[in-house]
């Protein structure tokens, strides 16, 4: 036991080395540090101008400008992303952010109309909507391996947490000292220093895809046809979604606790939220043990336990302090959920439309967050706020415990086969491939038996698959003559499958041997889907092909 937990903390380390030193990677998390931390402070400052301009109704209306965009954008965006190269779109979403923001400073400056400034203003949360997708799954196509893909994703929520706590402060800071305006040309500059990081991110990875038969509607809801054909995403995605839900009555729950219920006064709203901040600062620490975890799944609905019990024992035991101690514990389970949920989903769904589904997420998060926000003063106001916290706190944990045999069923299905991993990682054709395309051929693989004298290949048949040894040896044969010794760790039979040609070498089990097979089309499309893996391929064709051992040459 300690020797795993040694070499998982290992592991975990070494992902998060890796996450720093990947250049891709380094420039995702620096723009998500820059623009999220703008962002809140945009917040702060666009509902202070509104609050101004127009009183309580004005903040809500500019509440609505900053989620309706993200509900009906975020899909589109989705649809781009899986259709153009993802870095490109991130990087012309993220100059329009910068662009946007810059326009409602200088609206403010001149003294124009509100409606022009609310309409520029919605046009920065249109666009920051539809980055976050795109940076999702963005992330699969960088990492290289799962480990390297969860701590990139722990560290962007970690990143997140840090700039909903410093933005809003920050935010706060300038006001204080200057004006409104120059908090909105300061996050201009922010959103530009993100974009031109982004600008610099270069991946290796599918070309451009042309629209399916269909057209344009088609492949708008791919997404959503994904979902709905897939009862696994329909669980975590429906979990996720009950986790915002939770979220949205939150918001409005911990102002009425603290002015009713803990007696906190108006400074205690802003204690109260600080304390899940801080949570999911130290919840970094906790997810920081999923690095090198595969079953997420169940990490993810122990997140949910985290995240709503806590909220039920506030109305149970209603005392401040240990409300600051319980708050805290639900920001480290909104860590956890992030961390888990986000993985499991880049490391489930297929590449040509992730994008869309997490566009799908986006705009389930921002209906379930508006919905919990409606639910929470009705709740309030016809059982109190000690039961509506009650109540709202025991949503999750049920939920999880109802759900849990599927929880644990998802681990089973979504778990990478580590053997079949370690094959695949080897070997030079499969090493420029995401880490969630790799986990996908692994899942593929077919285990075959050979014993002495067994024919794996005959020399004029067609190609249909892909081999790797596990165990053994085999010999090759070409025209009946020996042409050389394959043995654990060696592949054979990309040649006939990469160049369209029959077998042009016998492959003969020299000993029991053990293989793995891989079908030709789950070969082909991971191959020459990708601009590296394609090159690395052609060497060693090419390689092969020049080899003195006819045998090895023309597997």
């Amino acid at each position: 036991m300690v020797g795993s937990f040694g070499e998982r903390l290992r592991e975990s380390l070494d992902a998060f080395k890796a996450v720093f030193t990947n250049p891709g990677l380094l420039r995702v998390e620096l723009g998500w540090g820059f623009a999220i931390t703008a962002y809140w402070a945009f917040i702060i400052a666009l509902s202070v101008y509104a609050y101004d301009e127009g009183g309580a109704a004005a903040v809500g209306l500019v509440g609505l400008v900053r989620v309706l965009p993200a509900f009906v954008a975020a899909p589109f965006a989705g649809m781009l992303g899986d259709r153009y190269r993802r870095e490109r779109v991130m990087f012309v979403l993220s100059l329009g952010r910068a662009v946007s923001m810059g326009a409602t400073a200088a609206a403010i400056f001149a003294g124009s109309p509100i409606w022009l400034v609310y309409t520029l203003a919605g046009a920065v949360a249109l666009s920051a909507s539809m980055v976050r997708p795109m940076q999702s799954a963005l992330l699969p196509q960088l990492a290289r391996t799962p480990e390297e893909l969860t701590a990139a994703n722990l560290v962007v929520t970690t990143i997140e947490s840090s700039g909903i706590f410093l933005g809003p402060a920050i935010g706060g800071l300038l006001l204080a000292a200057t004006n409104t305006e120059t908090v909105f040309a300061a996050a201009a500059g922010s959103f530009a220093l993100a974009a031109l990081l982004v600008a610099g991110i270069k991946v290796e990875g599918l070309p451009e895809r042309e629209l399916r038969e269909g057209g344009f509607f088609r492949e708008f809801f791919a997404g959503f046809g994904a979902i709905g054909g897939d009862r696994n995403l329909r669980l975590i995605i429906g979990l996720y979604g009950a986790q915002t839900l939770i979220a949205g009555a939150l918001n409005v729950l911990l102002v009425v606790a603290a002015l009713e219920l803990l007696n906190l006064g108006e400074a205690g709203v802003g204690f109260l939220n600080s304390a899940v901040g801080v949570g999911g600062l130290f919840g970094a620490l906790a997810a920081f043990a999923l690095v090198g975890r595969q079953r997420l799944a169940s990490d993810f609905g122990l997140g949910l336990v985290l995240w709503g019990f806590p909220i039920a024992l506030i109305g149970v035991w209603p005392n401040p302090t240990i409300a600051l101690i319980l708050l805290g514990l639900v920001g480290v389970g909104n860590t956890v959920v992030d961390v888990a949920a986000l993985t499991l989903l880049q490391r489930t769904v297929p590449d040509e439309v992730l994008t869309r589904v997490f566009g799908v997420v986006q705009s389930v998060f921002v209906a379930t967050l508006g919905l919990g926000a409606i639910a929470a003063p009705l709740m309030t106001g016809t059982i109190g706020i000690r039961w509506a916290m009650v109540v709202t706190g025991s949503i999750l944990p049920v939920l999880a415990g109802l759900l849990w045999r599927r929880i644990r069923a998802l681990d089973a299905e979504a778990l990478a086969p580590t053997r079949e991993l370690a094959l695949l990682r080897a070997i030079p054709l499969f090493k420029p491939l995401p880490a969630p395309a790799i986990d996908q051929l692994a899942s593929h693989l077919i285990p075959l038996q050979a014993t002495v004298g067994d024919e794996i290949v005959r020399q004029g048949e067609p190609g249909h698959r892909f081999y790797v040894i596990a165990a053994g040896e085999v010999e090759v044969l070409v025209d009946g003559r020996p042409g050389g010794v394959f043995g654990p760790g060696d592949h054979f039979g990309e040649i006939a499958l990469l160049r369209d040609v029959p077998r042009t070498a016998t492959v003969k089990a020299k000993t029991d041997t053990e293989l793995y097979a891989l079908e030709r089309d789950e070969f082909l499309s991971a191959v020459t889907g990708h601009a590296a893996s394609a090159e690395a391929a052609d060497a060693i064709v090419a390689s092969r092909l020049a080899g003195l051992r006819p045998g090895i040459a023309s597997v």
